[in-house]
């Protein structure tokens, strides 16, 4: 069983940590079906602990529609804030419109104050 404090996980999920009232979860790597549960485990944990997950996607590389998915359902869990998203990302929470559902910022630093 996973639990939010587990600081590793097989794959796509590097430091996960504390800070203030929330929780951060660092994804890295490529998200797609074959590659997500570890990191939707970490992020179902967390959101079952915390009121704030901030999800730190600055070395994500690539995300497809389960990935998308996954961010969705996370976020009706809990308040869910994307961190540093590269470009690859960024489009595709444009083109899906998912940027104006999703809560998404520059930083860790600014999901964690963020508006």
């Amino acid at each position: 069983m996973t639990r939010a404090g587990d600081s590793h996980h097989e794959g796509v999920v590097g430091k996960s940590y504390p800070a203030g009232a929330g929780w951060v979860v660092a994804a890295h790597g490529e998200l797609d079906q074959d590659t997500l549960a570890p990191l939707e485990e970490a992020l179902a944990a967390a959101a079952d602990r915390y009121r704030l997950v901030v999800l730190d996607a600055a070395a994500v590389t690539f995300g497809d529609s389960s990935f998308l998915n996954l961010l969705l359902r996370v976020h009706h869990l809990t308040t869910l804030r994307i961190a540093a998203p590269g470009e690859q990302l960024s489009r595709l929470f444009a083109l899906t419109g998912a940027d104006t559902v999703l809560s998404v910022h520059p930083s860790v630093e600014d999901a964690l104050g963020g508006s």
